[in-house]
């Protein structure tokens, strides 16, 4: 945060400092895995994927990762340093990685960490037509959360709920486990607020999709509407500074 701006800032000084904070505050002497959460369009990525390696090299960082980058900026980013993991958002609403980036991690031995599987709370299954958003919440103006293109989507997570009873789960933890059930996928990060939440989607690790189930869950949302979301600077004030 620049004052109540908040800006992308992925030059070495600045990861730099977030790893010698991190490092302090964790009590440990390396990071597991240091992630650029978003590109930054002012430091060209070889200085940031030089910082990084250096990292490595002086033993504070084990692997190297990037989150939100496309294709073309992994290749930039990869010609300085392997690119380790990638962090996209990925859920039945939002799918588009399917045919670019996943293939692209699985043919250079990229890990995938998903985030976001139940597309901005549309597939926790607790909203309903008449559902609102606080006026710093960004869905609150975004078409993909009021009108026909919510109702259509809620109307597919309706359908996905009843098959995941059937399955003998909840709608949150069939999403869960589609989104694990692409072969490309080494992780689901799934966002919790109460420890109660983390009980309910935990479970989703060990359900199993068949053929079968992955191919109702296809049937199922065809008709979806896709539900993208915004970079951060789009974002409310009031959100971007929670």
């Amino acid at each position: 945060m620049e004052g109540n701006i908040l800006v992308r800032d992925s030059s070495p000084a600045w990861l730099r400092q977030g790893l010698e904070s991190s490092l302090r505050a964790l009590g440990t002497d390396y990071i597991d895995l240091y992630q650029i959460h978003w590109p930054d369009p002012k430091t060209p990525f070889e200085q940031t994927a030089r910082a990084l390696d250096d990292f490595v090299r002086d033993g504070k960082v084990r692997y190297v990762g990037v989150s939100n980058f496309d294709i073309s900026q992994m290749e930039t980013f990869g010609r300085t340093r392997r690119v380790d993991t990638l962090q996209p958002p990925y859920d039945l609403f939002r799918r588009d990685i399917e045919q670019t980036a996943l293939p692209y991690c699985v043919g250079h031995g990229i890990g995938v960490l998903i985030y976001g599987p139940m597309a901005h709370g549309l597939l926790a299954g607790a909203m309903t037509p008449a559902t609102t958003f606080a006026a710093g919440d960004w869905r609150s103006t975004s078409d993909l959360f009021r009108g026909q293109a919510f109702r259509r989507n809620l109307q597919i997570v309706d359908e996905l709920r009843q098959f995941a009873q059937q399955r003998g789960c909840t709608v949150a933890q069939l999403a869960i486990a589609w989104t694990l059930a692409n072969p490309a996928v080494d992780v689901a990060i799934v966002g919790a607020r109460r420890p109660a939440q983390i009980e309910q989607t935990a479970p989703a690790a060990e359900i199993h999709l068949t053929a079968t189930d992955l191919a109702e869950i296809e049937r199922i949302t065809t008709a979806a509407v896709s539900a993208g979301g915004p970079a951060p600077e789009l974002m409310p004030s009031a959100e971007v500074a929670r």
